[in-house]
């Protein structure tokens, strides 16, 4: 008697470690989707850009995909922008491209939130505050690194790429405004990153890079 009851606290022990485990391994900051494994040690995501269905009148309308590319576990992130809708008449305005907070698109880009912020720091420090960029010819085609993760807890899959329709301030605007999202002005077009194929990526990475030798 003494025996089996030495073994059922044993067991009851080792099933509490086994379900304790499992918890740590679910709030692990390194803790990475299927898809890794399947693309060799690394995660796309994917974004397709659409005008605001609340958006103003004479705004121009914004189409276009923001695609992702990281190496597991702490790669940076890598992100290629392609918008178009932009004026091609006059000179190109700049337009601010962050991340916000939701992945909420029920009342058109204004039920995005504000700019994902995670560590509750001024803007421009957000992960996802990707900057200015100007458009050529209609069109928006940039590369850049971001502090953004699409892994862990503080993973931006399921949130939304907003494009604004002015430039960002970076913060210099001295304005209370300007520390929360630069002053860029009304929400553009927006999207919900979401997990994909490599497919979107590698395809339109190689059109930036023949596009990058042409010029």
């Amino acid at each position: 008697m003494r025996l089996h009851g030495l073994l059922s606290i044993l067991g009851a022990l080792l099933a509490l470690l086994a379900g304790c485990q499992q918890c740590v391994s679910a709030d692990s900051d390194t803790l990475a989707p299927p898809e890794v494994s399947q693309y060799n040690g690394t995660l796309y995501a994917a974004c397709k850009m659409r005008p605001s269905t609340s958006l103003a009148q004479g705004l121009p309308k914004v189409y276009g995909q923001a695609l992702f590319k990281q190496d597991y576990p702490q790669g940076t992130l890598k992100v290629l922008l392609r918008f178009n809708g932009f004026p091609t008449d006059g000179v190109p305005q700049l337009r601010a491209v962050h991340i916000h907070q939701y992945g909420d698109l029920s009342q058109g880009c204004d039920s995005t939130g504000g700019h994902y912020n995670p560590h509750g720091v001024h803007h421009p420090n957000h992960p996802g505050d990707f900057g200015n960029f100007e458009p050529q010819q209609g069109k928006i085609n940039a590369m850049i690194e971001s502090d953004a993760t699409l892994f862990g807890g503080l993973s931006v899959i399921g949130r939304a790429v907003v494009v604004h329709e002015k430039l960002d301030d970076l913060g210099r605007g001295g304005d209370a405004g300007s520390l929360l999202h630069g002053n860029a002005g009304r929400r553009l077009g927006c999207c919900i990153i979401g997990i994909s194929s490599p497919r979107l990526w590698n395809m339109h990475h190689k059109q930036y890079n023949r596009r990058l030798r042409r010029n």
